[in-house]
C-alpha cells in the first residue's frame, strides 16, 4: 500500500501547518511545559518519558524519506520558484511495543545561541517557510513499524527570494503527576529540518556588531596573560551563512547562521603580552553551503584591550627600588668611611702638634 493510500486508510485529513526546522533528534520528555527537541541524526531514536498501556516507553525516529521508505538525507532541501510546490515525505518509525498515534506538525526554523538547529515551540507563530509546509495532523504507526507520510511544500507568489529555514516533527503529548499531586502536561518532538531556498536574486552579506575584549594577565612574569574577544555576527543577506573567523591567526569555522540572525561568538583566549594597549585585527567572513560559486565580502574589526603590565612594572620597581637602596647604603658607607679617616688624620694632626709643643 503507498504512503497516500496509508493516509487515507488511516483517515487523516491534511492541513497547513507552521513552519518549524530541526535536524533529526533525541528527545527525552522531562516534567516541564514542552520538552524542545534536541539535535542528533535522524536514524536515532526519542522517549516519550511516559508510559503506555503496556506500561512501557513511547520511542521513535523521523528521517526524510522517499516514498518508499527513509533515504539517506539528514533533512529536506528544497530549490523551488515562487508559487511553486513540491511534496517530500517523512518516515516515522515506533520502536516502542504498543501502537501509537503520532501529532505531525510544521514550524519556522532558527538557530540557537550555541548553533543547533531547532523550531518554534507549540503556541508560538510561524510566519514564514513553516507555513509553507502542508502535513496530515496525525499517524498511527503499529509497534516495531514504519510509516512514510507525505507533505507539500507550496511557495506563495510573493516569497522573497533566498533561504527559508523550517522543519517538521512527530509528537507524542503526555501527562505527568508530580510529588503534590499538579497534574503536567509534557510534548515530545522529534524531527528534521525543511530548508526552501527560493529562487531569485541570492545576496550573501554580513555584518559584525558589539565587539568585547578582555585581557587577563598571568602571574608568571615569563609567560604572556589571555586576551579574550566575543563579537555579535549578523547574517545581513537574503542566503545561509557558514561563518569563521580570525584573529591574528588560522581561520576557525564557527557553524552556521540563517538570514536576520545574529549570533554571539566568543573565541578561544590568545596568548598576548601586556604591552599597555594590545591590538589585532578581528576578520569574519562567510560561504554560502548551498552554492559555493556566491562570495561574501568578509567584514573587519579593529580589537583593542588596555594591558597594563602590572607585573612588570612591579618587579621593574622592585629592581629599582633595590638598586636605590644599595646605591644609598654604599654612599652612606663610603661617607662614614671618609669620616672615620678625617677624624684619624685630624687625631695624628693633633698627636703631633702636641709632640712638636713638647
Amino acid at each position: 500500500m503507498g504512503a497516500a493510500q496509508r493516509t487515507a486508510a488511516h483517515g487523516r485529513t491534511e492541513e497547513r501547518m507552521k513552519t518549524t526546522a530541526f535536524a533529526g533528534a533525541i528527545v527525552t520528555a522531562a516534567l516541564f511545559a514542552l520538552a524542545m527537541p534536541s539535535l542528533a541524526t535522524p536514524a536515532l531514536a526519542a522517549s516519550a518519558g511516559s508510559k503506555s498501556a503496556a506500561d512501557e516507553p513511547v520511542t521513535w525516529s523521523v528521517a526524510p524519506a522517499d516514498a518508499n521508505g527513509p533515504d539517506d538525507r539528514s533533512w529536506v532541501e528544497s530549490k523551488l520558484d515562487a508559487g511553486e510546490s513540491t511534496t517530500e515525505y517523512l518516515a516515522i518509525r515506533n520502536l516502542g511495543k504498543t501502537t501509537t498515534t503520532f501529532a505531525l506538525t510544521a514550524a519556522d526554523g532558527y538557530l540557537t545561541t550555541t548553533g543547533r538547529f531547532n523550531m518554534l515551540q507549540a503556541g508560538q507563530e510561524s510566519v514564514d517557510a513553516g507555513t509553507w509546509i502542508t502535513v496530515a495532523k496525525e499517524v498511527t504507526v503499529k509497534a516495531g513499524g514504519t510509516e512514510v507520510v507525505p507533505f507539500t511544500i507550496t511557495v506563495p507568489d510573493n516569497a522573497t527570494p533566498g533561504d527559508h529555514p523550517a522543519g517538521i516533527a512527530a509528537s507524542v503529548s503526555t501527562t505527568g503527576t508530580t510529588s503534590d499531586g499538579t497534574q503536567i502536561g509534557v510534548e515530545s518532538r522529534v524531527g528534521f529540518r525543511v530548508m526552501t531556498q527560493v529562487t531569485g536574486d541570492l545576496a550573501p552579506a554580513l555584518s559584525i556588531g558589539r565587539v568585547t575584549s578582555e585581557y587577563t594577565p598571568s602571574w608568571n612574569l615569563f609567560t604572556p596573560g589571555k586576551l579574550s574577544v566575543s563579537y555579535e555576527v549578523t547574517n545581513a543577506g537574503n542566503t545561509q551563512l557558514s561563518i569563521s573567523d580570525s584573529l591574528d591567526a588560522e581561520s576557525i569555522k564557527r557553524g552556521d547562521v540563517f538570514p536576520g540572525e545574529t549570533r554571539t561568538i566568543s573565541l578561544d583566549p590568545v596568548a598576548a603580552w601586556p604591552l599597555v594597549v594590545i591590538s589585532k585585527q578581528l576578520t569574519v567572513a562567510g560561504s554560502v553551503p548551498s552554492d559555493a560559486t556566491l562570495t561574501v565580502a568578509p567584514a573587519t574589526e579593529t580589537v583593542s584591550a588596555i594591558a597594563i603590565p602590572w607585573l612588570h612594572l612591579a618587579v621593574l620597581l622592585g629592581i629599582i627600588a633595590v638598586a636605590a637602596f644599595l646605591i644609598l647604603a654604599r654612599r652612606r658607607s663610603s661617607a662614614k668611611i671618609a669620616t672615620l679617616l678625617e677624624q684619624a688624620r685630624a687625631e695624628g694632626r693633633r698627636e703631633q702638634a702636641e709632640a712638636v709643643r713638647g
